[in-house]
């Protein structure tokens, strides 16, 4: 199994009710990939971090393979939520790992 995981922060010039609805929204596409997109056996967006995290949204992902994980990072549908968290992401941390 590899997992994915991938910390966000936010633009800071968002208002706080414009980064709790890009949340939600980011929240609902990338878990709605879930049964979609073949190899993806489990995803979690973590959307209410604490305080001491460095980030403000994070994605925890499983796939099934290298290749499933390579297939889901070029999928339309995953690279159209990867579109809409670009356009609010200040910074992207991501570590890919065996499990």
């Amino acid at each position: 199994m590899i997992k994915h995981v991938i910390i966000w922060k936010l633009r800071d010039e968002l208002s706080a009710e414009e980064k709790a609805a890009k949340k939600q929204e980011i929240k609902q596409g990338l878990e709605g990939l879930l049964g979609v997109i073949p190899g993806l056996t489990e995803i979690t967006v973590r959307t209410e971090l604490l305080d001491s995290s460095n980030g403000d949204l994070m994605l925890d992902s499983a796939f099934e393979s290298r290749e499933a994980l390579a297939a889901y990072q070029t999928d339309p549908r995953h690279l159209a939520v990867a579109a809409v968290v670009r356009s609010v992401a200040a910074s992207r941390s991501c570590a890919d790992y065996e499990s």
